[in-house]
C-alpha cells in the first residue's frame, strides 16, 4: 500500500513538471547505441576513424537520449575551453556595443562561451590587468574591440599567450583585424554635400587618438582635395552628444559654414540643437552628414542622413578570424565592410542665396 502512494506521489511529481531522470551521460548513450563509450567520444569529437553507420547509430541514440555535452568534462579532456574572451572599451558607446553583440552571436553559434571584461580608462595597467584577467580564465583567444592607437601599442607590445584579433579598427593596427573601410565613408559623406552645391564641407572629428575617426578626416580631406574645395579647420569632439552640441555653436557663429560631416551621429544631435538654439535651420541653411546610423537616427529633428556601418559583421568577422587562427594557425585580416550611404532629410541643396546678396561674412 505504501509503495502504491509512493508510486502516486511519484507521478503527480512528474505531472506538476519536476523531472523524472536525471540527464543522460555518455555511457548510456553508448548503450543504447551498442557502442563503447570511447566511440561515442570520437563521434562528439569528429574522429575520422569512425565508421559512416557507426556514426549515424551514435547520433541517433544522442538525438532519442536527448544528450548534452559537459563542457566542463570536455575541457578536462582536449584541454580547450571553448570561451573566448573579449576586451571592451566603453561598450556605452552604440558601435562598441553592437560589435559586442556581434562577438556573442557568432561565438555562440560557433560553439563558443563568451568572457567579456569591459574598462572604462585606457592605460597600461588597465590593459595589463584585463588582458590577464581573462587569459587566468583559461580563453582561447581574444577579441579586442578598441580602436585607440594607444591601447593597440600597448597591446601589440603585450605577450598574453593566447591569438588575438581586432574588431574594428583598421588594417594598419599590426594585428589580424575585422574593420570597416573609414575612409571611405568619410569620402561618401562628404563628396554627398559637396555635390549638392556647398563649396566645402566643415569636419567635426572624433578624438585625435581613435582610429576610425582618423580615418573618417583622411575620408575628408581626401575628397575636399578631389575637388578642389578649401579645408577648414577641424573641430574635435569626443563622440558624446554633448561635444557636437559645443562643436555647433562654434561652427553657428561661422556663416558661411553651409555643410558639416559629423564623425558619429550623437555628435550630430547636438550639433543639430545648437543650430537651431542659434537660428540656424537644418537643412535650409546648413546641412548635416553623421555616420553610423544608429537606430535613434532616423528619428532626429530632421531624420538623419549618415553613414551605416554594419557593427554585428565587424563582430562576425573578427570571431572567424579568431577561429581560424585556433585552427590553423594563419594569421591574417578580413577584407574591410564597406560602409553604406544613408540619405534622409538633414541635407539638402545649397543655392547660395545668403553669400551672393552679400549677407555673408
Amino acid at each position: 500500500m505504501a509503495r502504491d502512494e509512493g508510486s502516486e506521489a511519484s507521478a503527480e511529481g512528474d505531472q506538476a513538471g519536476r523531472p523524472s531522470r536525471v540527464a543522460p551521460v555518455m555511457s548510456d548513450v553508448a548503450r543504447v547505441a551498442r557502442v563503447s563509450p570511447m566511440t561515442v567520444s570520437r563521434v562528439l569529437n569528429d574522429h575520422p576513424s569512425v565508421r559512416p553507420e557507426t556514426r549515424e547509430r551514435v547520433l541517433a541514440a544522442i538525438e532519442e537520449l536527448d544528450y548534452r555535452r559537459n563542457p566542463a568534462a570536455r575541457a578536462l579532456v582536449t584541454r580547450r575551453s571553448q570561451t573566448v574572451g573579449v576586451v571592451a572599451f566603453d561598450a556605452t558607446l552604440y558601435g562598441q556595443a553592437a560589435i559586442v553583440r556581434g562577438v556573442e552571436r557568432a561565438a555562440r553559434d560557433a560553439g563558443y562561451f563568451v568572457s567579456i571584461a569591459s574598462v572604462k580608462e585606457i592605460d597600461a595597467r588597465s590593459i595589463r590587468e584585463v588582458a590577464d584577467s581573462l587569459v587566468g580564465q583559461s580563453v582561447e583567444g581574444l577579441v579586442v574591440v578598441a580602436p585607440r592607437a594607444s591601447t593597440l601599442q600597448e597591446l601589440r607590445e603585450r605577450t598574453v599567450g593566447v591569438p588575438m584579433v581586432l574588431a574594428g579598427g583598421s588594417n594598419r593596427s599590426g594585428l589580424p583585424t575585422a574593420g570597416a573601410d573609414q575612409e571611405a565613408g568619410g569620402r561618401r559623406a562628404t563628396k554627398h554635400l559637396l555635390f549638392r552645391g556647398h563649396r566645402t564641407v566643415w569636419h567635426v572629428a572624433g578624438p585625435e587618438d581613435w582610429d576610425d575617426a582618423r580615418g573618417r578626416l583622411l575620408g575628408w580631406q581626401s575628397a575636399l582635395a578631389d575637388a578642389g574645395a578649401i579645408e577648414p579647420r577641424v573641430i574635435r569632439g569626443d563622440w558624446s552628444a554633448a561635444s557636437g552640441w559645443r562643436a555647433g555653436t562654434e561652427l553657428a557663429k561661422h556663416r558661411d559654414a553651409t555643410a558639416v560631416f559629423v564623425a558619429n551621429d550623437q555628435m550630430a544631435l547636438g550639433l543639430i540643437l545648437a543650430m537651431k538654439q542659434a537660428g540656424r535651420r537644418v537643412p535650409e541653411d546648413v546641412s548635416v552628414v553623421g555616420f553610423d546610423d544608429i537606430p535613434e537616427a532616423a528619428f532626429y529633428d530632421p531624420p538623419l542622413t549618415t553613414i551605416r556601418q554594419d557593427f554585428e559583421e565587424l563582430g562576425r568577422r573578427s570571431v572567424g578570424l579568431l577561429l581560424e587562427i585556433l585552427e590553423t594557425g594563419t594569421t591574417s585580416s578580413s577584407p574591410p565592410v564597406l560602409p553604406e550611404f544613408v540619405g534622409r532629410l538633414s541635407t539638402a541643396d545649397f543655392m547660395g542665396s545668403r553669400l551672393r546678396s552679400g549677407e555673408g561674412p
